[in-house]
């Protein structure tokens, strides 16, 4: 069992201690607190120390206030590294450094005092207990954060460099101005507000026995702080990897481009766009590796298999960064043939994720020297893992499902051997009925999958803009049945009765009949000359130029279209008995 330690502390007591000495870690994020946090922070403790503006109200004997949890371990050097806690005591070092500037010149006994009590928590001490201006109780190694030197700079000399926005020094000066403003208005308890800050200000450090550890632990906590990502972790042995090669400031310029493309293509609903990232980029080292187990790791326990050694390599940063860049084109349309790009925008819709993990593996092993792919054999995947996904998805909803019939086909591409799933071929007549029972309800995600499906099983669909919201659409109304209901309940919700249109044009055809339809369809001009564009979905507009309605005999026959074509889709590309 892991050993903990686990000692409630005043700020005085954590900070003041002979052996403090702490390091915000490589691998950690750049500090995030900003004003708003700050001002709560000063409006909190201002509170607690002085009850209703009234000293007197508060007990200094048993009044305490909870700032939360320091996790830390102790590294190889002998420092705390800290997990978390970083925001929050970051922000209170730069509250106490402002108060120790306010008290330089006082000479009562009392704000003397407490001025060096100050000095023992922001600065390492001599055997007098003098502070040595040098050797800061706090170091930071932060490898994304480019102001990180200022805020040990702050610290040693109180100062904030001209024309600087860092939020370190935006957070000091803040905090200075507080003091000053409290100074100007109380200014006899001064030293008693620092003083409780000092004595009564309550934090727990968790001291575990390695970082792993720390970091379940922090994994449980609910706080301030920001989480730490897998990616975090994986950044720190980057760095290191790369800084003992004389080629961090190249690292950090790469990852920084790293993080911002992420963040702006991966809109992953859980984790970090960059954990999304190196979740796909798991899926092709494990194809490599030939790892059978349908198990799947979490990506920190795969990453650091042997001292995280697949880290520790040039190429595996460059893994990351084409595949990004493979991923960027995806999301922006562009590089490929227009007929791929339809099966992305299909793919897009997929009821799970599995395909992005299949796709990022096929783009690993067989990009060329441009990292560009074959078009005829990536328009043929494409079709093959969309009917495959689809398909499965009738039988065995969910991605864990779809574990063991792809993992071995993972391995395939890696090595370059042909992608079949012939053990798990679909029988005609089985899948067809599954098909037919299947209850296409608007809240299942599959009931997109297979409307966009179809849209793109026309080849004069256009392509649609990635950014285009689209919505399931009754084409006969749901209110049109409470008028006019229809003989079999279940054909409202039946695939053939659906299809997607844009979120603009469904607010405003939702409740019509077919009649009323047909204008939001195809488009229209208001009375006051502004044009309603109509649909981009192709089959809608000619359901609304060549039919006069819409009745249940259509929604049966059309249902009947959707999964015969689809049945038939997978015979096309091998998948039936």
């Amino acid at each position: 069992m892991s050993k903990l330690n686990i000692d409630q502390k005043t700020v005085k007591d954590l900070l003041a201690g002979k052996n403090a000495d702490f390091l915000i870690p490589d691998y950690q994020r750049p500090y995030a607190w900003g004003e708003d946090e700050c001002a709560t922070l000063w409006d909190d403790l201002r509170s607690f120390a002085f009850p209703d503006n009234n000293s007197e109200k508060f007990d200094p004997s048993t009044d305490e206030y909870f700032l939360g949890p320091i996790v830390t371990f102790k590294n190889d050097t002998g420092q705390q590294e800290i997990i978390d806690g970083q925001q929050r005591l970051t922000t209170i070092l730069l509250l106490l450094r402002a108060f120790y500037d306010k008290f330089k010149n006082a000479q009562d006994s009392k704000t003397v005092n407490v001025r060096k009590m100050i000095s023992s928590c922001i600065w390492k001490t001599d055997e007098f207990g003098d502070g040595d201006m040098e050797q800061l109780k706090i170091d930071s190694e932060v490898a994304s954060d480019d102001d990180k030197g200022e805020f040990l700079s702050i610290l040693k000399k109180g100062a904030v460099t001209s024309g600087s926005k860092s939020a370190y020094a935006e957070n000091f000066l803040f905090f200075q101005g507080c003091v000053d403003k409290f100074t100007d208005e109380f200014s006899t308890y001064v030293a008693l507000f620092a003083t409780r800050i000092l004595n009564n200000v309550i934090l727990l450090p968790i001291e575990a026995e390695s970082q792993g550890t720390a970091l379940r632990i922090f994994s449980t906590l609910n706080d301030r702080g920001l989480p730490l990502a897998d990616a975090d972790i994986f950044k720190s042995q980057f760095y290191k990897h790369f800084s003992a090669e004389g080629r961090k400031d190249d690292f950090v310029a790469r990852w920084k481009r790293l993080e911002e493309t992420s963040g702006k293509i991966f809109r992953s609903g859980t984790g970090t766009p960059m954990d999304e990232l190196f979740t796909r980029y798991m899926y092709y080292r494990r194809a490599c590796l030939h790892i059978h187990d349908t198990t799947t790791q979490s990506l920190r326990d795969f990453f650091s298999t042997d001292s995280y050694r697949m880290l520790k390599d040039d190429q595996a940063l460059v893994d990351l960064e084409d595949l990004l860049d493979f991923w960027a084109r995806v999301d922006a349309q562009e590089g490929f043939s227009d007929r791929v790009l339809r099966r992305l925008f299909v793919l897009g819709y997929a009821p799970n994720s599995m395909w992005t993990y299949l796709l990022s593996v096929w783009f690993l092993a067989n990009q060329d020297e441009h990292h560009n792919l074959d078009e005829p054999s990536l328009y043929s995947f494409l079709n093959l893992i969309t009917a495959f996904i689809f398909a499965y998805t009738i039988e065995r909803p969910g991605v864990n499902a779809l574990r063991s019939p792809v993992y071995p086909q993972m391995e395939n591409i890696v090595d370059h051997k042909p992608v079949t799933f012939d053990s798990y071929k679909f029988d005609r007549d089985d899948i067809t009925a599954r098909f037919k029972a299947f209850a296409f309800t608007n809240q299942r995600r599959f009931t997109r999958s297979m409307l966009v499906w179809w849209a793109y099983s026309d080849d004069e669909q256009e392509l649609l803009s990635p950014d285009t919201v689209l919505e399931v659409e009754h084409i006969y109304a749901r209110k049109r049945n409470q008028m006019m209901p229809l003989a079999n309940k279940a054909n409202l919700e039946a695939l053939g009765n659906k299809a997607m249109l844009e979120k603009r044009i469904n607010i405003r055809a939702s409740d019509y009949r077919f009649l009323d339809k047909k204008k939001y369809y195809l488009g229209y001009t208001t009375d006051s000359g502004v044009v309603r564009q109509g649909t981009g979905i192709r089959e809608l507009r000619q359901l609304a130029q060549n039919t006069q309605d819409f009745t249940e005999s259509d929604i049966e026959e059309r249902t009947g279209k959707i999964i015969d074509a689809f049945v038939d889709y997978l015979g096309n590309n091998g998948l039936l008995q």
